[in-house]
């Protein structure tokens, strides 16, 4: 209901404003790895799944260097907002894992900055010519949409679980992560969090509920890491609420963030599997439904 009343308001103001070239746009920003994505390459869904799979209106695939570290990297993710998010148009945006913190990071640090309106015709490098030379604060973003985020970091960073030789592990170290910009700062945007619970081989390492990869502290976009469980679960430091709420023990959400999706059949892992698997694919329905 909160997306198709945003959506509405938006049409309305679009029409209002007599901008018969307006185009909006659906940005996918992968996670972790994505070694096989072309960067700068808007049509490679390679890291999601097929890409004649419906998941929003003029879906564009926003490639990075998932090994690297996030601030070294953002760039690609502003090349693409500038390209899709300015002027007359409008985007949606949906990330995985680590393409949280990419948002996210772009929002807080750079959100209240002068962009300049771009044309939405990218170069081979992904960077997309001006308009007219005038600029805007931040982007057009409707909302965001995000499979698993890894705002909050992962225990299996802080553990060394995965490979040390890549600068992104060090940012993904739970204290990093979440000290890496203002989690609240998201220019009033709002991030729809949806959290996957079927985990299992890491169980002993990630606190509370997890996909395997991310624990519901970070997928939840709570403030503050801990234990959180679905409803009824034992041995947890409190519920992951659905919604703005807090936890059942009092731990707030960051601001502008809700939980859309918690996993209470323990259905979603973590992992795409390059096709739109996992707690993707839920996030891919979203998308397909209410990205128009």
């Amino acid at each position: 209901m909160k997306k198709l009343l945003s959506t509405a308001i938006i049409a309305a103001t679009a029409l209002v404003g007599a901008e018969a070239s307006a185009t909006n746009y659906s940005l996918w920003i992968h996670g972790r790895n994505g070694g096989s994505t072309l960067r700068g390459n808007y049509a490679d869904f390679s890291y999601w799944g097929p890409s004649s799979t419906a998941a929003g209106i003029n879906k564009k695939s926003v490639n990075w260097n998932g090994t690297q570290r996030i601030s070294v990297e953002n760039f690609r993710v502003r090349d693409a907002l500038d390209c899709f998010c300015t002027g007359a148009n409008w985007c949606y945006i949906a990330a995985h894992s680590a393409g949280n913190l990419q948002i996210g990071y772009a929002l807080s640090m750079y959100g209240g900055s002068a962009r300049y309106k771009k044309n939405a015709v990218p170069s081979s490098t992904g960077v997309c010519g001006n308009t007219d030379g005038t600029t805007q604060v931040g982007w057009n973003i409707k909302w965001v949409d995000v499979a698993s985020g890894a705002g909050g970091g992962s225990e299996l960073a802080n553990m060394g679980d995965w490979a040390s030789s890549e600068p992104l592990t060090s940012d993904l170290v739970t204290s990093t992560a979440r000290g890496m910009y203002n989690h609240n700062t998201t220019r009033a945007k709002w991030f729809y969090m949806f959290a996957g619970s079927k985990g299992t081989a890491y169980s002993g390492t990630l606190p509370g509920q997890d996909d395997e990869a991310v624990a519901y502290h970070s997928t939840g976009g709570v403030s503050g890491t801990g234990g959180f469980c679905n409803p009824g679960d034992w041995f947890c430091d409190g519920t992951l609420n659905t919604g703005t709420a807090a936890t059942s023990n009092g731990v707030a959400k960051w601001s502008y963030h809700t939980v859309e999706l918690r996993d209470d059949g323990e259905s979603y892992d973590h992992y795409a599997a390059g096709n739109w698997a996992g707690i993707v694919g839920p996030v891919r329905a979203d998308m397909a439904a209410y990205a128009y």
